[in-house]
């Protein structure tokens, strides 16, 4: 059985962040404190000036330079994750171990088997754990789920994912070091941080796959992971998916494609974008969403309600794990 924090309408979940990075600035530290019964009282960074500088730009409270010690803080109750994915799961481990539920970043480990050992031990210790799938909670691929589901355009027959990239891309956070391609610490390439995102929806949209197939190559040579991945998978219903990859093309090429085929008509969106065109016989129709400018706040949210026990997990670390052996089977599955 679960551990809850409370029932009650009043209690407050208190936040502690690890890994106070660039994707805290705007995506989801400030959000902490936006939704009900949430606060952030504290972050860390190994950097303490930067934890340091973090926690009095955003008015945190506290900040740290020690995982274990923001871990140990007994005003926090809960604890956010976004470092990168190398360390997930002993962050998350220890935390669950110290008895508060986790929130982690996605991907939700550098690899699968550490996802299940997150899992497991979660499971084992009763404390909560969800992961940061958020476009599950914004209200464009709500939206979208609802066509699908009301079979707006039919019965689904084929679902097409294309997101082209020249090396560099404003889509990816900067650092210092480029991490984000080298597979001992994100697990693989810039399709292991951005594939995530999609993958998900595929799962959220459609249900499990029943088999599939990649294959995943370093063309360009610019640094040791791979640069270009094409996948296919047979879904339930026998939908039919293919997806590709690349991050080493020119500018002029880049896209961001994630198609809905059914009998009836299309539904076609960007992934990183706000506009849905669906399709009907024939007649097309846009339908736009205001960007968010915290864009975890819904899913956030609904992390709070779970671990209050006002509601159910929206996305388990079974769900997550889902998506991290597809990118495995695509990427290292023909090495």
């Amino acid at each position: 059985m679960s551990h809850t924090i409370s029932e009650t309408q009043n209690e407050v979940i208190n936040w502690g962040i690890i890994g106070c990075g660039n994707v805290t600035e705007f995506k989801s530290g400030p959000a902490f404190n936006k939704v009900p019964n949430s606060k952030l009282v504290a972050v860390m960074r190994r950097d303490a000036e930067k934890a340091k500088d973090y926690a009095m730009r955003h008015d945190v409270p506290k900040w740290y330079h020690d995982a274990s010690a923001l871990i140990n803080d007994q005003d926090i109750t809960a604890i956010y994750i976004a470092t990168p994915p190398n360390v997930h799961e002993a962050y998350a481990i220890e935390a669950m171990r110290a008895g508060k539920p986790v929130y982690v970043e996605k991907p939700m480990g550098l690899d699968v088997a550490a996802c299940i050992s997150m899992k497991e031990f979660s499971e084992q210790s009763g404390v909560k754990l969800s992961v940061a799938h958020y476009r599950r909670a914004l209200p464009m691929f709500l939206k979208i789920k609802s066509l699908i589901d009301q079979k707006a355009i039919g019965e689904i027959r084929l679902v097409n994912i294309r997101l082209l990239q020249p090396d560099q891309s404003v889509m990816i956070a900067k650092t210092s070091e480029n991490w984000r391609v080298d597979p001992s610490i994100s697990g693989g390439g810039i399709f292991y941080d951005l594939a995530p995102h999609q993958l998900d929806l595929v799962y959220y949209f459609f249900g499990k796959e029943k088999s599939a197939v990649g294959i995943a190559r370093n063309q360009a040579g610019l640094y040791q992971a791979e640069d270009i991945v094409c996948g296919t998978m047979l879904l339930e219903n026998n939908i039919l998916f293919n997806g590709t990859w690349c991050f080493t093309v020119s500018a002029s090429l880049e896209e961001d494609l994630f198609e809905i085929i059914g009998s009836e008509g299309r539904i076609s969106f960007p992934v990183f974008g706000n506009t849905i065109e669906v399709e009907i016989y024939g007649n097309k129709e846009q339908i736009s969403f205001a960007k968010e400018p915290h864009i975890q706040q819904h899913m956030i949210g609904k992390v709070v309600d779970y671990f209050l026990g006002k509601s159910t997990n929206p996305c388990s670390a079974a769900d997550a794990i889902q998506s991290m052996q597809l990118m495995e089977k695509f990427v290292y599955g023909n090495k």
